[in-house]
């Protein structure tokens, strides 16, 4: 990651992280520090990068909580070093007060029911964001859900508010959805949410003007691979949990998986990404700790491809060649096994494109994504 630019100064607050107490840095416009006397916001993730794989995750962060929500650009978990800028919001940071209120404006043409009780998750309540259109519709809408990433153990829904507008704009409802992260509970937890999250949506149709036979699914990294999870595990029994709405199913009935993670054991075996097998990386922490090769079931259990069957619904899945944090073969491997079982599927992989990033949003990309929604789930009659 090359930062601009920019003095570092010290947080007043000190923390301790593994029994070692570290200063917390900050950006700062103050010309006045001797630029010889502090490291480099570069040099000091450096040193955060234990493995030196190029990416600090949470794990290693040495810093606080929120510092590292700034810094993680696309929500994933990781910051990556070789990223082409610190976000706008750290370089320069904004009245929290503001940004907030500014968070909470409605995309136009939307209006938006904030954290919406779907029901409840190790003994709590869950919440989603509905995004629906600003002039309700005489006929029910297809719904589109979108379901986050971070790595399983960060980011937030508030993101997909605006993730959905467009589609909202199309003729959808949307939805974005909270699932319980790792450092709350491990897998199958998240899997559980998103089911309740589904369940409680095709409850409640009528109230928020969805057509509950035509819902479909999107996700990025973490959320892709919960997304592609909701797709081929409809029938599993195991995965419903008990969170409410259990006479309602959570099939659905198209999914979009930007980057999504599915075979634990090829992702960690693959050159360049075997990091992510130790003891508190996001995929151990998902499986509730520990290495990630040797635990076998854990593997299997949370691989979407063991679920495939014919009756799965759609897929199409985007990732970036240049991926550094989740490697392609995720999603190659996913695209074989649907086609395998005769399950419609496209895989689109974007040349040179990361974890996100500028490809995702290229006009050809929103255009595949749009036109494959529309297919299966809003056809329009001739």
């Amino acid at each position: 990651m090359q930062f601009r630019s920019s003095m570092l100064c010290r947080f007043s607050l000190a923390f301790t992280l593994a029994g070692v107490t570290h200063g917390v840095a900050c950006y700062s416009q103050d010309q006045t520090q001797q630029p010889s006397s502090r490291p480099s916001v570069t040099e000091r993730l450096k040193r955060d990068d234990a493995n030196q794989d190029g990416k600090v995750t949470r794990a290693e962060f040495q810093g606080p909580a929120r510092l590292f929500s700034r810094m993680d650009r696309d929500g994933d978990g990781v910051i990556e070093l070789a990223e082409e800028s610190i976000p706008q919001r750290v370089r320069q940071p904004t009245n929290e007060r503001t940004t907030a209120v500014r968070s909470q404006r409605n995309p136009a043409g939307t209006r938006v029911l904030r954290n919406v009780v779907f029901g409840q998750g190790g003994g709590r309540d869950l919440t989603m964001h509905i995004v629906l259109p600003e002039k309700p519709r005489s006929e029910p809408s297809p719904l589109m859900v979108w379901i986050h990433g971070g790595g399983w153990m960060g980011g937030t829904k508030d993101g997909g508010v605006n993730q959905l507008a467009r589609w909202v704009a199309d003729g959808y409802v949307g939805a974005t959805i909270e699932y319980r992260l790792t450092g709350e509970a491990p897998f199958p937890a998240q899997i559980e949410d998103c089911k309740c999250a589904i369940r409680f949506l095709r409850a409640h149709a009528e109230e928020y003007g969805i057509d509950s036979e035509r819902i479909g699914v999107a996700g990025s990294s973490a959320g892709g691979h919960l997304v592609a999870l909701l797709g081929t595990s409809g029938d599993v029994k195991e995965f419903e949990g008990t969170g409410g709405w259990q006479d309602q199913s959570s099939t659905v009935q198209a999914v979009v998986d930007l980057y999504g993670p599915t075979d634990f054991e090829a992702f960690v075996t693959e050159p360049g990404y075997e990091a992510h097998n130790r003891d508190g990386s996001p995929e151990s922490k998902l499986l509730g700790g520990g290495e990630v090769l040797p635990n076998q079931a854990g593997i299997k259990k949370v691989n979407p491809i063991t679920y495939i069957d014919a009756d799965d619904p759609p897929f199409l899945i985007i990732h970036g060649t240049a991926d550094p944090v989740v490697p392609m073969n995720q999603s190659q491997k996913l695209h074989a096994a649907l086609e395998t079982a005769n399950v419609p599927s496209k895989l689109h992989l974007i040349r040179g494109a990361k974890h996100g990033g500028k490809g995702f949003s290229s006009r050809e990309v929103r255009e595949m994504i749009q036109s494959f929604i529309d297919e299966h789930l809003n056809p329009q009659e001739d």
